[in-house]
C-alpha cells in the first residue's frame, strides 16, 4: 500500500457535500501528500455524529460548501510528512476533532485538554500549516472539517489531531470513541466522578447521553436516573445502565424537583447532554447540596445564556463544564480503546445501523428521523 502512493496525489472517492442540506455526492477527487507535521491516513470505517449533521444544515453557521464532513472515524496511516516522528505507515488511528499539539499551555496542563494550536474550529476549512487544502476536483479546493473530513477514502489531518491505538483492536467498533461516545463518557469519569453507590441524573439519552450513562455504569453507580422529552428511548437506555426515568412532560412542575423529591434531596452527580437551556438549569438544581456536581456536555447556541439563584452555589452545588470529556486526544484516547479491548467498555450497542460508503445518505436519513445511535459507514464496500 505505502510504497506505491507515498509522496504522491492519491486520487480516491469522497463523499462531498455541495451545498447545505442536500445530499452528499460520491465523487473522485485528488488527496495531495501531507506536509509538515501532517499525516495522510486512508479511513476504513466512518460514523456520522450530530454535529456532521449540523453543520451540513448549516442553519445557524457560515456555511462553508464544497465540504468533505465527517469526524469519527478509524484509518491507516498511509504515510507521515516532514517532522512526524510518533506515527509511522501501518500504524491504526483515530482522527479527533480536537488535537494535542503537547506543546501549548493546555497541553502541558494536566487539567486541561484545550489545545491552544488544534483546538475544535468549526469555521476553518484548511489545513494550519498552510491555508490550503489536500482537497481538490478539477484543480478546484474542497474545503476540509473540524481537521478531520473522514467522508473520503484518504485524508490528511495534522499530527496532533491522531491518537495511535491498539492494533488488534476493530477498527469498524472503535471508531465510535473518536467523538460522541468519549464525550459522554468521559464526562462521567473524568469530571463527575461519582463514587461507587451514588446517584447520576443523564439529561438526553441520545448517543452521547447513554455514552455518559455507560460511564455511572462503570463507575458503579447504584441509581442512574435518565431524563429525556422522549419516552421511546427509555427501553433502549436499559441497556446502558439507566435504571429510572423522568420525562418533564409528565410532570407539572421543574424536573428538578421530582427528581430532588425521588432522590431524598438531590442526585449525588448530573451530566447534561442536550445543550438545551432549561436541562442545564434542572441538571444543576437538581444535585445534592452539600456534595452535588453537576457537569455541562451540551452545546447551547453561543448568545444562549441561564440563570440560577447564587444560594445554589452558596450550599455548596459544583457546576462544570467540560470539551471531549476532559479526554487528551494523544495521551488519553488510546487508554478508552484498552477499556474495551479489557471488556470494562461495551461499545457495539451503540452501533444500531451499518451501511456501506455509497449509501451514507441512508446514515443522514437515519440522524434526520431520530432512528438509532450510531451507523457505521464501511469505506470498502
Amino acid at each position: 500500500m505505502a510504497s506505491t502512493t507515498v509522496g504522491s496525489v492519491i486520487p480516491c472517492k469522497a463523499a462531498v457535500a455541495w451545498e447545505a442540506g442536500k445530499p452528499l455526492v460520491i465523487e473522485q477527487v485528488e488527496v495531495a501528500p501531507p506536509k509538515a507535521m501532517e499525516v495522510r491516513v486512508k479511513i476504513k470505517y466512518t460514523s456520522l455524529c450530530h454535529t456532521d449533521l449540523y453543520f451540513w444544515e448549516a442553519k445557524g453557521q457560515t456555511p462553508l460548501f464544497p465540504r468533505i464532513f465527517g469526524h469519527e472515524a478509524a484509518g491507516i496511516v498511509e504515510s507521515v510528512g516532514e517532522g512526524v516522528t510518533d506515527l509511522q505507515v501501518g500504524d491504526h488511528v483515530l482522527p479527533v476533532f480536537t488535537g494535542e499539539c503537547m506543546e501549548c499551555a493546555h497541553c502541558k496542563s494536566e487539567e486541561s485538554n484545550m489545545c491552544d494550536l488544534l483546538r475544535i474550529n468549526t469555521d476553518r476549512g484548511v489545513m494550519i500549516n498552510d491555508g490550503k487544502t489536500r482537497f481538490s476536483k478539477n484543480g478546484s479546493p474542497i474545503y476540509h472539517f473540524l481537521g478531520t473530513s473522514t467522508f473520503s477514502e484518504y485524508t490528511v489531518a495534522h499530527v496532533g489531531c491522531l491518537a495511535k491505538i491498539n492494533k488488534a483492536a476493530p477498527l469498524d467498533k472503535i471508531c465510535v470513541l473518536s467523538c460522541g461516545i468519549s464525550t459522554g463518557l468521559g464526562a462521567t469519569l473524568n469530571v463527575a466522578k461519582p463514587k461507587k453507590g451514588s446517584s447520576v441524573a443523564i439529561f438526553g439519552l441520545g448517543a452521547v447521553g447513554l455514552a455518559a450513562a455507560e460511564g455511572a455504569r462503570i463507575a458503579g453507580a447504584s441509581r442512574i436516573i435518565g431524563v429525556d422529552l422522549n419516552s421511546n428511548r427509555f427501553e433502549e437506555a436499559k441497556k446502558f445502565g439507566v435504571t429510572e426515568f423522568v420525562n418533564p412532560k409528565d410532570h407539572d412542575r421543574p424536573v428538578q424537583e421530582v427528581i430532588a423529591e425521588m432522590t431524598n434531596g438531590g442526585v449525588d452527580r448530573s451530566v447534561e447532554c442536550t445543550g438545551n437551556i432549561k436541562a442545564m438549569i434542572s441538571a444543576f438544581e437538581c444535585v445534592h447540596d452539600g456534595w452535588g456536581v453537576a457537569v455541562l456536555v451540551g452545546v447551547p447556541n453561543k448568545d444562549a445564556m441561564f440563570m440560577t439563584k447564587p444560594v445554589n452555589f452558596l450550599t455548596e452545588r459544583t457546576l462544570r463544564g467540560t470539551f471531549f470529556g476532559n479526554y487528551k486526544p494523544r495521551t488519553d484516547l488510546p487508554s478508552v480503546v484498552d477499556m474495551y479491548m479489557r471488556k470494562e467498555l461495551e461499545v457495539e450497542k451503540f452501533i444500531t445501523h451499518r451501511v456501506p460508503f455509497s449509501e451514507i445518505n441512508k446514515a443522514f436519513d437515519y440522524m434526520l428521523k431520530g432512528e438509532g445511535l450510531r451507523c457505521i459507514i464501511s469505506m470498502d464496500d
